[in-house]
């Protein structure tokens, strides 16, 4: 089809040119003295050559005129695409752990004029890593004032280097002002609060934090079970001075969680503090009941209470199954101990330190003996309590 085109204009060309040259047509310029004749086919070919000539001029007239604007685009376009060369420097450095090398990249494409803000959160960074506190905030001075995406990464960096350095109420300020930005809060950021959180002992705060990172997807099961759980102990042990607070927050914590050995030894060490010791006997019995624990049921002895008796009937019952079990014996004899059964408390107690000497076993042991006047073997019994290492 193009072929056919250009054919017909060759043609088209052709027959004009030949018209032409038979056009006995002429032209005459007359400007007195002078006059100029020419026919018109040669008046018509000058006049577009003169057209053609002036245009040319034009041109080369413009060019020289935008030259000096050419000149400074095409450096600026060099510098730039040296400056963005630079940053990929620092990021390829940064990521392969060669920190001094990507902290001078960085500072280089920003000399060069790459103005954006990955390069002083990069370098930034790399100065965290290499303890350079002083010229890591300055960098990041540099990368205020930016758009709201790279506020977002200084927020998020400055976030980092505060918890790295063990100021957690600093990174929560700094995790406000990411809020206040109408960035909305990925898992990046809630992992920050969360560590955030955890560092500032705010155990009420990481089970809110947690509870959205779970909703997202943002942390592995197994790892969230383990800060819920430690949540909830630290919860239960700073409960520790109002009795109808630590109720109300027993009540709250999750029925799995209840029935966990630490989180009841937990939680009935607080009630003891408060004396409440039915509630502390009765949560121990429940947990002991799920799941056998001989440290928690040791604990059992301390629940002195209004109904010993009862407690001990009950500790009887569990021996059954566990005969060889240390800290049900030490419960027993401690147990037996507070109701003045002396002959069973030392029997309860000598069997567990046969099994598994414990400082607090021969404490007891020393306290029967001073009760029942005997005084020597009491001593002796504190000598060999400050002897053992376990405390159980």
């Amino acid at each position: 089809m193009k072929f056919l085109v250009w054919l017909l204009a060759l043609f088209a060309a052709a027959a004009a040119l030949t018209v032409a040259s038979h056009n006995p047509g002429y032209v005459q310029i007359v400007y007195p003295p002078y006059r100029l004749e020419m026919t018109l086919t040669f008046f018509v070919l000058a006049l577009l050559a003169g057209f053609a000539v002036v245009y040319m001029l034009v041109r080369v007239a413009l060019a020289i005129l935008r030259l000096p604007a050419y000149v400074r685009t095409f450096r600026e376009e060099s510098s730039r695409s040296k400056g963005r060369a630079a940053m990929m420097e620092a990021l390829t450095a940064f990521f392969e752990g060669r920190y001094t090398e990507a902290e001078r990249a960085a500072v280089r494409s920003m000399e060069l004029g790459e103005k954006s803000g990955l390069n002083p959160i990069v370098a930034a960074r790399a100065a965290h890593e290499l303890r350079e506190f002083e010229k890591r905030d300055a960098y990041l001075v540099d990368a205020e004032n930016k758009q709201i995406g790279e506020a977002t990464m200084r927020l998020m960096a400055r976030t980092e280097f505060q918890l790295d350095q063990k100021q957690p109420q600093s990174a929560l300020g700094s995790l406000k002002e990411l809020d206040a930005t109408g960035t909305r809060k990925n898992v990046g950021a809630l992992t920050l609060e969360l560590k955030a959180q955890q560092q500032a002992r705010n155990w009420e705060a990481v089970l809110e934090v947690l509870a959205q990172l779970e909703k997202c997807r943002g942390i592995e099961m197994a790892l969230a079970g383990q800060i819920r759980r430690q949540a909830w102990l630290e919860r239960l042990r700073g409960q520790g001075e109002d009795s109808e607070g630590l109720r109300k927050l027993w009540k709250t914590v999750p029925n799995e969680l209840r029935r966990d050995a630490r989180i009841a030894e937990a939680a009935a060490q607080a009630f003891l503090k408060l004396h409440e010791c039915d509630v502390a006997a009765r949560l121990l019995a429940e947990s002991l009941e799920a799941q056998w624990d001989s440290a928690l049921v040791a604990l059992y002895g301390d629940c002195h209470g209004s109904d010993v008796v009862s407690r001990i009937e009950q500790a009887e019952r569990w021996l059954k199954q566990h005969a060889d079990d240390a800290g049900l014996l030490l419960a027993l004899g401690k147990l037996c101990l507070h109701q003045e059964l002396w002959g069973k408390a030392q029997s309860y107690l000598e069997a567990s330190v046969s099994l598994q000497p414990s400082r607090v076993a021969y404490s007891a042991l020393g306290q029967l003996c001073e009760k029942t006047g005997k005084p020597e073997q009491a001593f002796n019994y504190y000598h060999q309590a400050m002897a053992v290492d376990s405390d159980v």
